[in-house]
C-alpha cells in the first residue's frame, strides 16, 4: 500500500520503519530530519501532499494542537484527501477533540481511526506495541495488517474517540504504579535495605509488575534517558483530568501523581524518562533510591 506517515520522533520513526520493511511504499513528512532508516521513502512539503499521494495517512504526533493543525490547518490532511481514503492517528490527545477531528474527516467521505500505542521506543522498535483503536469496525480489518506490523495486541474497544479513552486509562494505570515502586524503592533504601534486592525479592511475590521490573530498576540505576518522557506523562495526566472534571469525575491518585511531575518539571527533569518521578520522592524524603551515576 501507499502509506503516508507524519511524525518521526522517538516513536514514529521505528513504526514507519517497520511498516516500510513489511514491502509498503511509504510517503513521508516530518519536523526532524528523516532518519537514515527511512532512506527511499518519498518526502513531502506539506501535509496535504502526503494525503494527496497516500491511501492511508497515518499521525505519530506530541498533542491534541499538533494533531488539529496537521489534520485541518493550512495544506492539512484534509485538504488533500479524497474520497474513500483512511486516517489513523496513533498520536495520544484528547478523546472529546478525537470525535471532532473523525466527524470532520468522515465529512470528506474518509474513514478515521484513532489508535494510540502504549509499549514505548522499544515496543515501536520490536513492532510490539499494544494499540487500542476507535472507529468502524470496516476501517479497522482494513488498518489491522498494517498494525500487525507495528504491535502484537491490537484492540478495538469501540467507536471514535474509544482508542483514546483506553490509552488515558492506560497512562493513569502506569503513573500511579511509577509512584507506587517510587515510594517503595524509596522507603526500603531509606530504612538501608538494598533496594536491588529488594526489588529482586518483591519481582516474586504479589507485587510484581512491569513497572517494578522495568522502571524499578531504572530508579536503582538512575537510568533516566527517555523511553517515554514526563513531559508527555504529564499531558496524558493533564487529559485524564481534564476528563475526569467534564464528567464530574474523582481522580484523586491521578492528580497525585500528576503534582509529582509537576515537581519534576519544575526542576528541569520533565525531559527524562518518567520513571524520575521518583526524583520528586526522593527529594521530599531527602534521601536517593542510589546515588546518581551508579
Amino acid at each position: 500500500m501507499k502509506i503516508g506517515f507524519i511524525g518521526l520522533g522517538i516513536m514514529g520513526a521505528p513504526m514507519a520503519q517497520n511498516l516500510m520493511q513489511a514491502g509498503h511504499e511509504m510517503i513521508v513528512r516530518t519536523r526532524s530530519k528523516v532518519p537514515d532508516a527511512l532512506k527511499g521513502a518519498t518526502v513531502c512539503k506539506t501535509n496535504a501532499e502526503v494525503a494527496r499521494a497516500a491511501e492511508v495517512v497515518i499521525l505519530m504526533l506530541p498533542d491534541t494542537p499538533d494533531v488539529e493543525q496537521v489534520l485541518l490547518g493550512e495544506e492539512g490532511v484534509a485538504a488533500g484527501l479524497s474520497k474513500g481514503k483512511l486516517v489513523i492517528d496513533m498520536s495520544s490527545i484528547s478523546p472529546i477533540d478525537t470525535k471532532r477531528f473523525a466527524a470532520k474527516i468522515n465529512e470528506l467521505g474518509c474513514d478515521y481511526l484513532d489508535a494510540p500505542v502504549s509499549g514505548g521506543e522499544v515496543g515501536a522498535k520490536a513492532a510490539s506495541l499494544t494499540i487500542m483503536v476507535g472507529g468502524p469496525e470496516a476501517a479497522f480489518e482494513r488498518a489491522k495488517p498494517l498494525f500487525e506490523k507495528m504491535g502484537k495486541n491490537i484492540t478495538l474497544v469501540g467507536g471514535n474517540g474509544d482508542g483514546q479513552t483506553t490509552k488515558v486509562a492506560n497512562q493513569i494505570i502506569v503513573a500511579l504504579n511509577i509512584a507506587a515502586v517510587g515510594e517503595a524503592l524509596v522507603f526500603a533504601s531509606k530504612a538501608g535495605a538494598d533496594p536491588a534486592k529488594v526489588r529482586q525479592a518483591l519481582m516474586g511475590g504479589f507485587a510484581a509488575s512491569r513497572i517494578l521490573e522495568v522502571h524499578g530498576e531504572r530508579m536503582i540505576k538512575r537510568t533516566f534517558n527517555p523511553g517515554f518522557r514526563i513531559a508527555l506523562h504529564q499531558k496524558d495526566l493533564s487529559l485524564a483530568l481534564a476528563g475526569a472534571r467534564s464528567m464530574g469525575v474523582s481522580l484523586p491518585q491521578t492528580a497525585s501523581a500528576a503534582q509529582l511531575m509537576q515537581s519534576c518539571a519544575a526542576h528541569g527533569w520533565d525531559q527524562l524518562d518518567h520513571s524520575a518521578l521518583v526524583k520528586a520522592l526522593e527529594q521530599m524524603a531527602a534521601h536517593p533510591v542510589a546515588p546518581d551515576g551508579e
